[in-house]
């Protein structure tokens, strides 16, 4: 009864083309962001993307739920699963919510140190995007999954850094010129830009999780 019962759902789910999926959006979000921040190009059309890639990527955890529900046997553990795409959609959601403040503070002009986060989040959707086909082989690929999650701390230190240098320009800013609306915008947009790097490094706890577990 329970071999018939077992050959009646799934015996596996394609998940790591489902992660592949969503590292893509990432990757067209940040490279978006990375140009609207840096003011190339059309700012509405950046925004836009932005938008359209978060929406894609809601699109896709919506089917790797169903798949987690539907399958039999799980590549990971369930739970190990729906975190990983969880981190990973967290740090599309905030470069989502970073867009909606720029557009909604109405922001044209970014410091070099925005603009340098900027850069930096391109580069870490990069390392996510490399890193999770890996996962088809996670104990072969063990040691370069662990080099790559390094890099995306390494790079969450290098965001709070230019976060806290760029609140410091700011604020003496205000002190020779006051303008309490200017500094508070930009706090606005440092907070946010801070928590899309937050973002990625539980990406990367949660890919050196998996590591552990199954390397």
């Amino acid at each position: 009864m329970f071999g018939w019962f077992q050959r009646l759902l799934p015996r596996s789910g394609d998940f790591f083309t489902l992660f592949e999926r969503h590292a893509a959006t990432l990757v067209g979000a940040s490279d978006a962001l990375a140009k609207l921040t840096a003011g190339e190009g059309e700012r509405a059309a950046h925004l836009r993307t932005i938008r359209d890639q978060e929406h894609l990527a809601d699109e896709v955890i919506r089917e790797t739920l169903h798949e987690v529900r539907q399958t039999f046997l799980t590549p990971f553990d369930r739970g190990a699963i729906t975190a990983l795409i969880g981190s990973m959609d967290d740090t599309i959601d905030e470069m989502n919510r970073s867009a909606s403040a720029i557009e909604l503070l109405e922001v044209h002009e970014f410091s070099p140190q925005m603009k340098q986060i900027g850069v930096l989040v391109q580069d870490a959707t990069r390392l996510i995007a490399e890193a999770v086909p890996l996962l088809r082989d996670v104990e072969r690929n063990g040691r370069r999954l662990h080099g790559l999650t390094a890099k995306l701390v390494k790079l969450e230190g290098e965001v709070d850094v230019l976060h806290d240098t760029g609140m410091k320009a700011a604020f003496q800013a205000q002190k020779k010129q006051p303008d309490p609306l200017a500094f508070m915008v930009s706090r606005e947009i440092y907070k946010h830009l801070e928590r899309v790097a937050d973002a990625f490094e539980d990406v990367a706890n949660e890919i050196d999780s998996l590591v552990i577990d199954h390397g």
